[in-house]
């Protein structure tokens, strides 16, 4: 998909990748960047790296939009994660009420596939959340860490089965596994929590594993990790994370180096 580098837009949430996607965006050459920020989600200092900001509840869609068009936006990326229980606190504004309405099913793919449509209608493409950073998105084989033995290689490839099935049911894209036993399967509480409940499951020697869905539509939800990865997985008590190869964004690699090589975590990526 070509992108038009006069002027994209981005929807802000929290964490390291809308910064890391504007540093990358500036890169490639984009003269203009329009931020659409989130209350309690993105990072206020993220205000001094674009052109244009405003400010929004999540579930103001009819405003943002209103935004977009006001400052010129034909495409816009999302980037960041917004908080699952935020997702529960919507402050709906009239356009996103009958959008959601019209839902048979409320999941993330459902939910941001039909704000994809409500983009469009207005003219506005949603680009893939991968723009700009098919850099960050490592091949097969290891990435940082100590090496691994056999066992653990065996565990990463069990749960990267797993995780497989549980994302093709949109139930999550993340499990931690111990040998061959599945400890916990991420649901609506996100990454970090369904890796602290395997990880104290575990007692230590977990692994984590991370994939994109089957038929994955790479506009939104890419597989996302970083250092706060990292370290939530070593407090945890895992150390092992497997990601799925050339599907996942790893941000921050030069701290997640120096994280994993501290905190003895390994990092691999599975095809």
């Amino acid at each position: 998909m070509s992108v038009n580098l006069d002027c994209v837009a981005l929807m802000a949430g929290n964490g390291i990748y809308p910064e890391t996607f504007i540093a990358a965006a500036r890169k490639a050459g984009v003269k203009r960047l329009v931020a659409a920020a989130f209350t309690n989600e993105t990072k206020p200092e993220l205000g001094e790296r674009v052109d244009a900001i405003e400010w929004f509840r999540v579930g103001q869609l009819g405003k943002m939009i209103a935004f977009f068009k006001k400052e010129g936006v034909t495409q816009t990326v999302m980037v960041g994660q917004i908080a699952p229980k935020n997702l529960f606190d919507l402050r709906p504004d009239l356009r996103t009420l009958i959008m959601m309405a019209k839902l048979k099913q409320r999941n993330a793919e459902t939910l941001f596939g039909a704000i994809g449509n409500e983009l469009a209608k207005d003219g506005i493409t949603l680009l893939p959340a991968t723009t700009f950073l098919e850099d960050f998105m490592p091949g097969p084989g290891h990435i940082a860490g100590p090496q691994i033995k056999k066992r653990r290689q065996e565990d990463a490839e069990y749960g990267f089965k797993i995780a497989k099935e549980s994302s093709r049911l949109d139930i999550g894209q993340t499990v931690v596994v111990k040998n061959g036993t599945v400890l916990a399967v991420e649901a609506f509480e996100g990454t970090n929590e369904a890796v602290k409940r395997g990880g104290a499951l575990g007692r230590g020697g977990a692994t984590m594993v991370k994939v994109s869905k089957p038929n994955h539509d790479m506009r939104f939800d890419v597989p996302v990790v970083g250092p706060e990865t990292i370290r939530t997985a070593a407090g945890a008590g895992v150390d092992l994370v497997a990601v799925e190869a050339n599907k996942t964004l790893l941000l921050g690699r030069d701290e997640v180096l120096k994280i994993c090589g501290e905190l003895r975590v390994s990092v691999i990526a599975v095809s």
